[in-house]
């Protein structure tokens, strides 16, 4: 079967321990907002940008596993790619996980189609993970939080609650694909916030998930080279 491997450290309260994670099915998922009016205002956002409305909300996009990366750099073509911070789900040794990824898309391409775009770029992951039955008991309190370094200057992009989105398990049981469950080997991002300012490229792009009740986060940083588009 196809795939790519990740080296994840798995996180625990009683410490971490590295897992070269085969990692078989990558899942977008989008439009999971729970407050209808956030995601309208997401999708205003994409629509100003000339992307077209969603057939359904959610809407679950499939991607090569090979475009997940950890690496610090990733290269997309001409200007127009950005980022966005999502927490994941993977299951791994019949597990259930999270971590903190971007959904890093061509926004030029997305306006020809979205399932086209997600394929376009790679989609950065954190190499930390933690248990999601750690963290399930206070979900509600978990954040996301994006930076975007612009001309050399770093900004809050993105912030909000991991409840803007669809409780984990139940985006799970909503994937028709999963029958009800994730499969061991696959990774599913779950959904983004609306950025401040308005979407829009970096030269680089920050991403965190934090606990405030275990006082812990999740982050990883990646530069984005920009290619040149000859033609």
């Amino acid at each position: 079967m196809s795939g790519t491997k990740i080296d994840f450290n798995l996180v625990t309260t009683k410490g971490s321990q590295p897992r070269t994670a085969a990692i078989t099915a990558a899942i977008i998922a989008g439009w999971t907002g729970r407050d209808r009016a956030a995601m309208e205002k997401h999708i205003v956002e994409l629509e100003a940008l000339g992307v077209k409305r969603p057939a359904s909300t959610p809407i679950f996009y499939r991607v090569a596993a090979a475009r997940l990366t950890t690496a610090a750099e990733i290269e997309a073509s001409g200007g127009d790619s950005s980022g966005e911070v999502e927490f994941f789900l993977a299951t791994i040794d019949s597990r259930l996980w999270v971590g903190v990824g971007s959904d890093h898309t061509d926004r030029k391409v997305e306006t020809i189609g979205v399932t086209i775009s997600k394929q376009m770029c790679d989609k950065p992951v954190g190499t930390d993970i933690w248990p999601y039955d750690e963290v399930a008991g206070h979900w509600d309190k978990l954040i996301l939080r994006s930076y975007a370094v612009e001309a050399g200057k770093r900004s809050l992009y993105q912030e909000g609650p991991v409840t803007t989105m669809l409780d984990p398990l139940d985006l799970i049981a909503r994937y028709p694909a999963g029958k009800g469950r994730l499969a061991e080997g696959a990774l599913m991002f779950c959904g983004t916030l609306a950025a401040k300012g308005g979407i829009r490229p970096s030269e680089r792009f920050e991403i965190e998930l934090e606990d405030p009740v275990l006082d812990r986060k999740l982050t990883h940083a990646y530069d984005i080279a920009c290619l040149p588009v000859e033609g």
